[in-house]
């Protein structure tokens, strides 16, 4: 199923997608559909749920499927080798230690106040960040509590599929060595536009590729990760307990602007738009934000 968050005359909903675009909503209380996925990670299957009469398209506005995650998002750095190779090329790559290509799976992780939905712009502060990247990547979704994952049993803990742009602030990415604050600024992880359930998205298939003001600037097989999603569940969750509605990261292919010489990053006025087959079109403007406005 292709599960949408929106709202409608701005009260919330949760519904399926239609093949024509059309919205038909699960019968839930506002409160409830809220919360997004997490409240569909509460109830079970979304096919046994009641639904009520369809929606168009143009009458909702998305938001993110996860619009306020319970905790941080789990994020996994130079997971592409050709990013990786551009990344620690760049000069502020702290991990540059364990070699180009990771050995072992890199993983950081962003607030959940970073979430913004579709259409939702980005905030630059010039007066804390110069520096702004974008990074497109394919997000699980987990469905079920897991300490001690196999890579054989991983993905039956898998619920579905969404898009994020982890997008990153690369000058405070290098001054602080650790990279949660240069992830972490507000609005620094659009996520979307909907989220397929497991059964109905093949990460092996599918593509993803980044534009920005229509510009392709990133375009890979997810298929080409150095460290797949079952290794990733596996490597969280030795020790750490993954909990219904964690978000994962699964990180970026080459093309980020940090790749380019010289560095081509996002300014006020830009847009940037992320696809992945089978999930749909993630976009977001670049507006200026607070002091830096």
């Amino acid at each position: 199923m292709k599960i949408a968050c929106f709202t409608r005359n701005s009260v919330p909903g949760i519904g399926n997608v239609e093949a024509d675009g059309s919205i038909v909503p699960f019968d839930l209380s506002p409160e409830s559909a809220a919360r997004g996925i997490a409240s569909l990670l509460e109830i079970g299957s979304p096919s046994s749920l009641p639904q009520l009469a369809p929606i168009a398209a143009c009458e909702i506005e998305l938001r993110a499927p996860m619009p306020r995650p319970q905790r941080n998002i789990f994020c996994v750095g130079k997971n592409y080798h050709e990013h990786a190779k551009e990344f620690s090329a760049s000069g502020f790559d702290s991990s540059a230690a364990s070699g180009v290509v990771p050995k072992e799976p890199i993983i950081f992780s962003k607030l959940p106040e970073t979430v913004i939905g579709t259409g939702q712009p980005i905030r630059i502060d010039a007066s804390v960040s110069k520096a702004i990247d974008y990074e497109a990547e394919l997000a699980v979704i987990i469905g079920k509590q897991i300490r001690g994952a196999t890579r054989e049993n991983a993905l039956d803990f898998v619920w579905g599929y969404t898009i994020v742009n982890d997008v990153t602030a690369r000058d405070l990415q290098g001054k602080y060595s650790q990279w949660l604050i240069g992830k972490s600024q507000d609005t620094f992880c659009p996520m979307g536009p909907i989220a397929v359930t497991a059964d109905a998205f093949d990460p092996q298939s599918a593509r993803i590729r980044c534009l920005v003001n229509g510009e392709l600037r990133q375009d890979a097989s997810i298929s080409d990760l150095i460290f797949d999603i079952p290794r990733i569940i596996s490597t969280i969750s030795a020790g750490i307990t993954l909990q219904p509605g964690d978000i994962i990261a699964t990180g970026t292919p080459a093309g980020v602007g940090i790749g380019f010489t010289p560095p081509r990053y996002l300014v006020p006025g830009d847009n940037v738009r992320i696809e992945v087959d089978g999930i749909g079109v993630l976009e977001n403007p670049v507006v200026a934000y607070g002091n830096g406005a």
